[in-house]
Parts: C-alpha cells; structure tokens; sequence
C-alpha cells in the first residue's frame, strides 16, 4: 500500500510538472521571432558592423533602412523585456482547464497587483535608495519592483491557474450572485496576489540570494558544471520536462548575472540579448552562452550523422522509405533545431543510443565553453540561429567558426559510431524491421488519411479512456500532452496505432509523440470534444 501511494504521489507530481512544462511552450516558442527582429535589427544598426562594411550610406543613421531595422530592434527588444508577464499569461493559459480567457485576464491583474503591493513596501519602508544600487530592484512594467524576473511570472500564473481551476464554477448567496462564477476569478486574484505581494516582499530578498548564490556555484563549477547541465538537458527530454529545467538558467541569477550598460541584468538569455542589443559589446560572454552554444554541434551536424547512419544500416528494400523518413527529421533538426523526431525514434528502439546521446550532448555544452564560442540562441539551436547570433555577429564576438570544426567531429563519429551499434546489435532502426512497418504515405492514404480524420480523433479520444476521462488537452512542439482523471483506461497500443510514435505515461500525464504535426492533431480533437460536447447538450 505504502508503495503504491508513493507511486500515486508521483505521478501527481509528474503530472504537475508536465502541465508546468508545456504551459512554458506558448511564451518560449514566442523567443524565435523576437530573436530575429533583434538579431537582425541590432546586427545591421551596430556602428561596427556598418563601419567595417562601408554601409554607412544604406544602413548608416538617417536612411530608411536604419529606421526599419532599429524599429525591428526595438520590438524583440521589448519582448525579451517584458517576458515576465508574458509568462504570467502564458503559464495560466496552459494550465486553465477552461474559461481560458478569464484566467489570463486574471494573471494580468495578479501580476500588476503583486508588483504594485512590493513597490508599495519597498516605499514605505524607505529600501528603494538602500537596494537599487544592488541589482535587487527593478523597472517591471513600469512598477519599480523587486527583480524577480520570469519566476514574478511563473509564480503568478501558477498561483491564478490553481484559483482559477478552483473557483470559476463557485456558487455564491443570491444577493452575489452576479460576483459568481468566472467574475469571481479575477476578484479573488486580487486579494489573494496582494498577500503574494505582501509574502514575497520579505521572502523574495531571501530566495534571491540564495538563486545568486546557486548560480555563483554553477559558475564556479567550470566546464564540469557545462558537462552535467547538457547531460540532463537531453536527459529530460522523454519526460518533457526539458523546459523546467533549463529556463531558470537562460531567464534568472541561476545563469549567472552581469552590468550591461549599468544595468544589472540576471540569466543567461537576457545577458546574452542584452550585449546584442549593447553597441558597446566587443565579445559576447561566454559564461552565459555556455547554457545555449553546446546545441548547434548536436542539431546542425550530431543527429544528422546519426540520421545517416540508420540511413544505411536499413535493409536494401527499405532505404529509399527510411531515406525519405530520416531526410525530413535530419532537415528539421538542422534548420529549426526540433529534434523529438528523430531523437524519439531511436529513443524507443534502442535507448542505449539515447544514453550515449546524451553524453555527447554534455560534451558538446562543455566543448562550446572550452572553446569560448560565444553564440546565444531562441530556441531552436539551428542553422538560423547559428546564422543570427554567430556568423552575422562575426567570429571576433563569438568565435563560431569552433562550431564548425567541433559539428564535422560530431557527424563523423555519430555517424561511425551509431552504425556500428546499430549493426553489432541489430536495433530495429527505420528500415531495418522484417514486419513491413516502415512506410512512405502515397497520394491515395493522404487521401484516405484526410477522408479518416474524424475516425483519428474519435480513436484518440477513445484510446485516452474516453471524453469522460480527458480533463486536459495540450502540445508541445512534437508531443500531444494529455491529463487524464484515470491513467488505467489510457491504451497505449491503441494510441500507437493512430500514428504515434511512442506513448510516455507517467500517472496522469500522458505524452503521445507525433511529431512536428502534433498542433493539427491536437487542434482535431480540441473539435472533435467540442462537437461532442455541443451534442451532449
């Protein structure tokens, strides 16, 4: 019994974090076009860059191509600033079960109510001239606040989410009644972030330290610290709990802090847009890209080599399947950096690999630090970030030109090396199964594909155990995201027979793998219950 409530507490915690995990998916997959109205912006207005390729009558001061880059420069700038509260709407977004838009509308409130209430305190109690010297103090959507960067966001649109699932069905006496219901939401939010505000106003001070102090150790650590944190990036992929995991390095004190044109500012990312959006940048600190720069060897040049060393262990018969197979997830992973494809598709054939990549990707992160590359990214880690933030920077600032010797390493031995294990083991890698599984879609199954939709739906939705048992729908980049109310009526096989690729199920978190196509997936059965909840009525 005593273990069986352990694993019950697990799972609910699993399951917590799951939902935590994927709420980050909305404000981070917003990073690539800020990055790039930055990147671009900043690039081609730095007086260096102008300077250094006599473009002073096109891009120089005055010109109208200045005026459209410095605006493109502004607008991502203003994103990466303010991405507390984006995270704050983001986070109560994903994690709403319904009435969504009341409960960002909340987190909005919340959020300016908590700040205000800590401003209010730091006035009051006359710290404002005592602290702001020393980076605790900061300007947060015009509230001068305490710097808590996207945990202030992170810890309002948890806190509202949970009021919010709680209280939007309340039932007050008849003389409130107007107040019941979803008005009741955002009410209950003020009152309840003005004690937040109140709380963090003497607690904050403590977990800052305590965060600064942390990211001195990790700092302090060196390029073993590099290794481990790429180790256990990539090992949490399965579980989706990736983004947990890295964000508090790239947007808090974790990932190291640095003046930047007087200001202090905290977390690998900011420090790295910041010294962007800095003319005076001359290198781009390396202490912060350590927590970015190790994904280029492994998206641009790893798991390509690994792509091609399945490519040809396939069996003759199948090479030209596999080929268009593993051609698309390799093309993806270079470009956009979104590896689950292919990373997931020796994940659950031979997980010895996946042990082995994940190593490789420690020492990529380690290598990157060794080697001083100073190249940031948004999100991806692809050839268009590589282009952005290292070559369009210059090898001077970034030293990305090591990216290139240290990937062609890369490709060589994971392509020699996954060849060979998958050979001596035989691991049934694409093209390689005897049953006929590997496979191409011709024109008449897209065609019978798009005549089965409803029927694909209508079999994942029963496969979760029915609409009765679905209380969540979500997806990351490459993974439907389910919560369930009774993980003992999920059938796994049956998901995997709607064209999954793997089925991670973990208490009431259930990760279903499609791959880059999982948004249209998740968008048909978003309808598919609708339509049968309209019909219920």
């Amino acid at each position: 019994m005593e273990k069986a409530e352990k694993q019950k507490k697990s799972g609910a915690l699993f399951g917590v974090l799951q939902r935590v995990g994927r709420s980050f998916m909305l404000p981070i997959a917003l990073l690539p076009i800020a990055g790039l109205l930055l990147g671009i912006g900043a690039s081609f207005t730095n007086p260096t860059t102008i300077e250094a390729y006599n473009l002073g009558n096109i891009l120089g001061e005055g010109t109208v191509l200045n005026f459209i880059l410095t605006v493109m420069s502004e607008t991502g700038n203003i994103i990466f600033a303010n991405l507390p509260l984006i995270f704050a709407l983001g986070v109560a977004l994903g994690m709403a079960e319904n009435e969504k838009a009341t409960a960002c509308l909340s987190a909005a409130i919340a959020f300016f109510v908590m700040h205000q209430t800590i401003s209010t305190l730091l006035r009051l109690t006359g710290r404002l001239e005592g602290d702001i010297h020393e980076g605790t103090i900061a300007n947060v959507v015009g509230i001068t606040s305490l710097e808590m960067g996207v945990f202030g966001g992170i810890i309002t649109g948890i806190g509202v989410a949970w009021l919010h699932n709680r209280f939007y069905k309340i039932q007050l006496p008849a003389v409130l009644s107007f107040f019941g219901g979803v008005r009741f939401v955002p009410i209950i939010s003020t009152l309840a972030y003005i004690v937040v505000g109140a709380v963090m106003f003497f607690v904050w001070p403590i977990i800052q330290n305590a965060i600064f102090s942390l990211g001195e150790f990790v700092l302090r650590s060196g390029y073993f610290g590099t290794f481990i944190y790429g180790v256990i990036e990539r090992a949490l992929i399965p579980f989706g709990l990736h983004h947990v995991f890295y964000l508090p390095f790239w947007q808090t004190g974790l990932g190291g802090s640095l003046m930047i044109d007087g200001r202090l500012v905290a977390g690998a990312q900011n420090i790295f847009f910041a010294e962007l959006a800095s003319s005076s940048t001359e290198v781009f600190s390396v202490s912060a890209t350590r927590f970015m720069s190790g994904k280029f060897p492994l998206m641009i040049f790893g798991l390509p080599g690994a792509a091609l060393a399945m490519y040809t262990s396939a069996l003759p018969r199948k090479k030209k399947v596999a080929g268009g197979l593993l051609l698309s997830a390799a093309l993806t992973a270079m470009l956009t950096g979104i590896t689950e494809p292919i990373e997931f598709t020796f994940l659950f054939v031979a997980p010895v690999l996946y042990i082995i990549h994940c190593i490789f990707a420690g020492l990529a992160y380690m290598l990157m630090h060794l080697l001083n590359v100073g190249v940031g990214m948004t999100f991806s880690g692809g050839i268009i970030d590589l282009t952005l933030f290292g070559i369009l920077q210059g090898n001077a600032k970034t030293n990305w030109l090591n990216v290139i010797w240290v990937g062609i390493g890369y490709f060589i031995v994971y392509y020699f090396l996954f060849r060979f294990l998958i050979r001596r083991f035989n691991f049934m890698t694409p093209g390689r199964e005897e049953d006929g599984d590997t496979k191409l879609y011709t024109r008449a199954d897209y065609n019978k594909k798009q005549s089965e939709k409803e029927s694909i739906s209508e079999r994942i939705v029963t496969a979760l155990g029915g609409r009765e048992n679905i209380r969540n729908v979500d997806s990351c980049a490459t993974r439907l995201r389910v919560t369930v109310v009774n993980p003992e009526l999920v059938n796994t096989e049956a998901l995997k027979a709607t064209g999954a690729s793997g089925v991670i199920a973990k208490g009431v978190g259930i990760q279903v793998v499609y791959g880059p196509r999982v948004t249209v997936i998740k968008s048909e059965v978003d309808e598919y219950l609708a339509d049968k909840e309209d019909t219920s009525k």
